[in-house]
């Protein structure tokens, strides 16, 4: 499915480290026009990604948001909680090529950045990169359907 066709606002998460990033990334999809749902957090006061993290992951699994896009300092805590959910499929982007794949091959639904570590600039490329790029199926379909844990 294409991202931008989905019809459902993109979720947004983050902490306090990646607050500043998170409003490049609401300025970009202003300017495009496309709807979000902001799941927090809402200042540079510091704070735990967990608590925004879970509900944008629910949000994305439910339905309700359809990409997420989500910001902490290194990326790496907010990626782990949110892959805790057995529908998300979060990846860590910091190049053009790695936000590519991560759509191309891996289908993911949650863009994560690491906010300390990428330029405003480099923050909408890879916004614009994943929400236009399709997923290929085909081979890698089948390696997506074995990724959640069968109990």
């Amino acid at each position: 499915m294409s991202i931008l066709k989905s019809g459902k606002p993109v979720g947004l998460a983050c902490d306090h480290a990646g607050y500043e990033m998170k409003q490049v990334v609401m300025q970009e999809l202003d300017a495009r026009g496309i709807a979000y749902k902001d799941f927090g957090t809402y200042s540079t006061d510091s704070c735990d990604y967990p608590d925004y993290a879970h509900p944008l992951a629910i949000a994305v699994e439910q339905g309700e948001c359809y990409p997420g896009i989500a910001i902490c300092g290194s990326g790496n805590g907010i990626n782990m909680t949110l892959n805790k959910h057995q529908g998300i499929r979060a990846a860590l982007c910091w190049t053009e090529e790695i936000a590519s794949l991560a759509r191309q091959h891996n289908d993911a639904n949650v863009l994560v950045m690491p906010g300390r570590f990428i330029s405003a600039d480099l923050c909408r490329r890879l916004v614009d990169i994943f929400l236009n790029t399709e997923f290929e199926g085909g081979r890698h379909q089948r390696r997506i359907d074995k990724i959640p844990v069968k109990q």
